[in-house]
């Protein structure tokens, strides 16, 4: 869609009513229309009259008395899912079918307390509206995710994310039970779009706790042996967590900063970078159906007094364990020592993990973001799991045809290939991601998503030992779960307050868990969106002023010797910072000398060159840099997706070989890096960095791929 109107200010006034920064709209600095806003639309029709009355009278946060009426009427780029007069009576006659405590009859005048109506107004507001900002539109039909069960990119303005279902050609409902309009849709006006909404979006507060108690109370077929599972894991209380209260209202109350000023490589000239409003809890859960469960001889409906010993009996006859592990199979199952919790645990990742952000896709080697599902190279995602710290690699290529968790296929990579599958061996097929929302649980769990897998799951030993045959790369913000759970990691937001967030520092509230700073750190990330930036997936982390920051690292598959490295895109707005390793992040060992960033490989007299048409001279200079302690970049990552603009190619990106030890998976390890300059203008960089075995590195017959 094309903008209406150019809105150089959208950005000053959402965000100044949004973050309640002025109490009151300044209606000077809008323009005057000749075409209706999205409120004057709805105004002029009565059958969005009661629609109308609860914007008008539904604040836009807790910090603003500015009314959501008033925001609909200022400039921005509003999607507006309106319900009719119609849709919001059919919403209080199901309340008051639900609770009658609550709502004694269908009316506004009938709820309990002002409190309990005053909630339902926010519900039916508040989830009706995405706010895109000042830098993206607001959401066309056709602008829609395109697969069922997709998320939209933004969040509404409940902070939930909606997603789209469809059936037929033009039959679109939201979160699979609200129907847009067919006729009423795609109403241009000159701050947003309107859809017709012919039942109000009200997604339910239900945590995966509770989802998970009603398929036991009720003994719901779908997920019964896992439920059980986590039940007598002592999990539920874990997975019935929301948010962090404590950040939620030092927040509120401004305790925490609402952002810093920090100037970013002229990207960002007025160098606002935004701290997140809230710090959400959430969670992914690969699970086994009862189906599965049945074919193997197992009864979900057996009282998990039987259940529970047959499943052991069945992970232990299928050797779904290593054979390194430690533990327990009698009954106290909420012991991480016992083998059920192991392999339970293993199950689910502590973030919430929608269905197309299990593996991300932006600028990889042959690939274009204006054609997104057409997948290129394998791209995998590593996370630790819950429970004993251990590897799941999530992965998905042309050749898969879906996301698979531990899959291990046989690549193109060598020096002239293409990186695509050339087969994969039955037993490294891995576990088929479901993610059909007719089977997946994707919009039900206000903080859980729940998967279907078509093999079961566990880390055995063939896992541990193809993991640990590998090169490992992780993205650096896989080690942030909240980074997920609070919708930071790679937004698809062009919107400053997106694009840079501010992370507080360690002191004011330890929001990353992974992550400790010293109190002189402004720590940013950097989304990137739109930016064609030569990381990994774009994004990067930075850091100013005298930083000292301390990262805990995923596990190891096996112990074995490692080389651990550090991926740098060097230039003269770095620093040079002293790394650290080591398992106590108290008393961290030196790695080396320190690291200057100012400079590229290219600059560095290490013996650089570009890739020429000779492949025994490309292998003896990589040999040459190797000896030198660095690397070039990966072949895998671009630019833009272009094979012009690769990493391996530029001598301004590199990778540093920061220790070479040998390292052991029961073990936690720690990098801390600090900047070892006076100036409080020179930055940290962080964007890959990869665990890399002695098989791998040093193998003679078959040397280290360039990808």
């Amino acid at each position: 869609m094309k903008r209406i109107y150019e809105k150089a200010i959208a950005l000053f006034i959402v965000t100044t009513i949004c973050l309640g920064c002025k109490e009151q709209i300044d209606t000077s600095a809008r323009y005057v229309f000749t075409s209706d806003s999205a409120l004057g639309y709805l105004e002029k029709h009565e059958k969005y009259s009661e629609y109308v009355r609860l914007l008008n009278m539904t604040p836009i946060s807790q910090r603003s008395r500015s009314t959501v009426g008033q925001l609909l009427s200022a400039r921005g780029h509003f999607t507006v899912f309106a319900p009719t007069n119609e849709a919001i009576q059919n919403y209080l006659n199901e309340l008051c079918e639900e609770d009658p405590t609550i709502l004694s009859s269908p009316s506004w005048d009938s709820f309990s307390t002002d409190k309990k109506r005053d909630s339902i107004m926010s519900v039916i507001v508040h989830n009706s509206i995405i706010d895109s900002g000042d830098h993206e539109e607001a959401f066309l039909t056709n602008d829609f995710p395109k697969e069922n069960g997709t998320e939209f990119p933004l969040n509404n303005m409940n902070d939930r994310r909606l997603s789209v279902l469809y059936q037929g050609v033009d039959t679109i409902y939201i979160n699979n039970t609200c129907r847009v309009n067919i006729k009423e849709r795609d109403i241009q006006t000159t701050n947003g779009i309107i859809h017709q909404m012919e039942r109000v979006i009200a997604p339910k507060d239900v945590t995966a706790a509770l989802y998970l108690q009603e398929i036991l109370d009720q003994q719901k077929e779908g997920y019964l042996v896992m439920a059980k599972a986590i039940q007598a894991c002592g999990l539920m209380d874990t997975l019935s967590k929301i948010r962090d209260e404590v950040y939620e209202n030092r927040y509120q109350k401004g305790e925490i900063p609402e952002n810093v000023h920090m100037y970013i490589d002229g990207h960002f000239p007025n160098g606002d970078n935004w701290t997140p409003r809230h710090r959400l809890y959430g969670f992914t859960i690969f699970a086994e159906t009862d189906d599965f469960w049945r074919s193997q001889g197992l009864d979900p409906h057996a009282p998990s007094s039987t259940l529970l010993p047959q499943l052991i009996s069945w992970i232990i006859a299928n050797k779904q364990y290593s054979i390194d592990d430690a533990f327990t199979t009698d009954e106290h199952y909420d012991q991480e020592s016992n083998l059920l919790y192991q392999w339970t645990t293993y199950h689910i990742l502590p973030f919430r993990t929608p269905a197309d952000r299990l593996v991300f896709h932006v600028n990889e080697f042959g690939y274009s973001i204006s054609n997104p599902y057409n997948y290129t190279i394998p791209m995998y995602e590593i996370y630790t799991t819950m429970g004993k710290r251990r590897l799941l690699k999530i992965y998905e290529s042309k050749e898969s045809d879906g996301i698979y968790l531990n899959r291990f296929p046989n690549l193109d990579n060598s020096r002239t290939g293409v990186l695509h599958e050339l087969s994969c061996d039955p037993a490294n097929e891995g576990c088929f991601v479901d993610r059909n929302p007719s089977k997946a649980v994707l919009n039900d769990i206000i903080n859980c998503c729940i998967y279907p897998i078509g093999a079961p799951l566990s880390y055995n030993d063939a896992v541990r030992d193809n993991l640990a045959r590998q090169r490992l790369r992780f993205d650096g913000m896989t080690l942030f779960p909240e980074a997920m759970n609070n919708d930071i990691r790679l937004k698809r937001s062009g919107d400053e307050k997106n694009q840079d967030v501010y992370i507080p520092t360690t002191s004011i509230y330890n929001y990353f868990e992974n992550m400790q700073m010293n109190d002189q750190t402004i720590f940013i990330y950097l989304n990137a969106y739109g930016y064609n930036w030569c990381n990994l997936h774009s994004d990067e982390m930075k850091a100013k002023k005298r930083f000292e920051i301390t990262f805990k690292l995923p596990p190891v598959p096996r112990r074995t010797t490692y080389e651990f490295r550090y991926d740098v895109l060097p230039n003269g707005d770095r620093g040079i910072q002293q790394f650290y390793f080591g398992e106590d992040p108290n008393r961290l060992p030196a790695a080396g000398i320190p690291v200057n960033l100012t400079r590229g490989i290219g600059t560095m007299n290490v013996g650089w060159e570009k890739d020429g048409d000779d492949i025994d001279y490309n292998i003896e200079v990589d040999k040459r840099l190797r000896n030198n302690g660095v690397m070039k970049g990966a072949k895998s990552v671009t630019a833009d997706g272009s094979s012009g603009d690769i990493e391996r190619n530029r001598n301004s990106n590199l990778r540093y070989i920061i220790i070479r030890q040998t390292m052991d998976p029961d073990k936690t390890y720690y990098m801390k890096v600090k900047s070892v300059l006076d100036s409080e203008e020179k930055e940290f960089y962080m964007d890959y960095m990869e665990y890399c075995p002695k098989e791998v590195y040093d193998n003679p017959e078959e040397p280290e791929d360039i990808w």
